[in-house]
């Protein structure tokens, strides 16, 4: 568990962005267990690919885009991990990875950035991905 004086502005890197925090499984549950919309789940973490691609990446994708995710929504991995395990459950048969990146449809997971999509690429080819994503899906 990193302490939270470390992962909280790392956390307000994302919920500044409209991201809602989400601690407990329960959270996300009910974000995710919805048969509507579309949301946008991070799984945060405190390697150097989220902080230099992940989180950039993504907050340049829902900058850019002109389709977004109805919902936002991140875990911390090391920091929450009942609500990071229960969420990890929503995106199998993806094997856990810090940081991912899923984006749901009408409850179905439909496109998944995971760490070796992310490490060693620039945050734009990340927000390139994702916002071929979101005009597919949102």
């Amino acid at each position: 568990m990193y302490p939270i004086e470390l992962t909280a502005p790392m956390t307000k890197d994302l919920t500044d962005f409209g991201f809602s925090p989400l601690s407990e499984p329960a959270d996300v549950d009910a974000m995710l267990a919805t048969d509507e919309g579309t949301v946008l789940m991070v799984v945060n973490s405190v390697c150097g690919c989220a902080a230099a691609n992940c989180r950039p990446g993504v907050k340049l994708a829902l900058h850019r885009s002109e389709k977004k995710p109805a919902k936002l929504g991140t875990v911390f991995a090391g920091v929450d991990p009942e609500a990071t395990a229960r969420a990890r459950e929503y995106f199998l048969p993806y094997p856990p990875s810090s940081p991912a990146i899923a984006l749901f449809k009408d409850g179905e997971l439909v496109h998944m950035l995971e760490r070796h999509h992310i490490e060693g690429r620039p945050a734009s080819m990340i927000a390139d991905n994702l916002m071929t994503a979101f005009d597919k899906f949102c």
